[in-house]
This record gives structure tokens, C-alpha cells and sequence, in this order.
């Protein structure tokens, strides 16, 4: 069983309202909007600091190796785009 905490916080009245509303609209409680919310947005922020991670240990010259595999005709039939 996930263990829960209480956390007290300040939100603008103009927000509050506005996410009553989208809570409703979404047929969630407040209180899961907000849990949903925030595992998203440290979902987006891990996955940004994993990328920028990667990306620092890149090599270029392995990149452009990559890229010279693939050839210069790498259509595949239905991939065409249409005019």
C-alpha cells in the first residue's frame, strides 16, 4: 500500500477555482488532479535531466557513423508523403 502525506499549500483563488472546475470536468478529485499533475511534471523533468545526460556523453563521430549505415536512399514503401 502506497503511504500518503499531507502537505498544506498555497494556491491564487483564480486557480483554485479554475482547477475545482477542470476536476470536475475530468471526474477526479482535487486532491488526484493534483497528485496526477505532479508526477507528471517529474516525469517531464527526470526525462529531461536522462536526455541532457545522454546527450553530454555523446560522440559525435558515432552519430555521423550511424548516419552513413542508413545510406542515402532510406525510403520505405508507404512512407511517401502525399502532395
Amino acid at each position: 500500500m502506497t503511504r500518503t502525506s499531507n502537505y498544506a499549500f498555497r494556491l491564487q483563488t483564480s486557480l483554485l477555482e479554475e482547477l475545482k472546475e477542470v476536476a470536475k470536468e475530468e471526474g477526479t478529485s482535487v486532491n488526484q488532479f493534483i497528485n496526477v499533475a505532479v508526477a507528471e511534471k517529474l516525469a517531464a523533468l527526470r526525462t529531461e535531466a536522462y536526455f541532457r545526460e545522454r546527450m553530454a556523453r555523446a560522440r559525435p563521430e558515432d552519430f555521423m557513423a550511424i548516419l552513413e549505415k542508413a545510406g542515402e536512399d532510406v525510403t520505405i514503401a508507404g512512407d511517401e508523403v502525399e502532395d
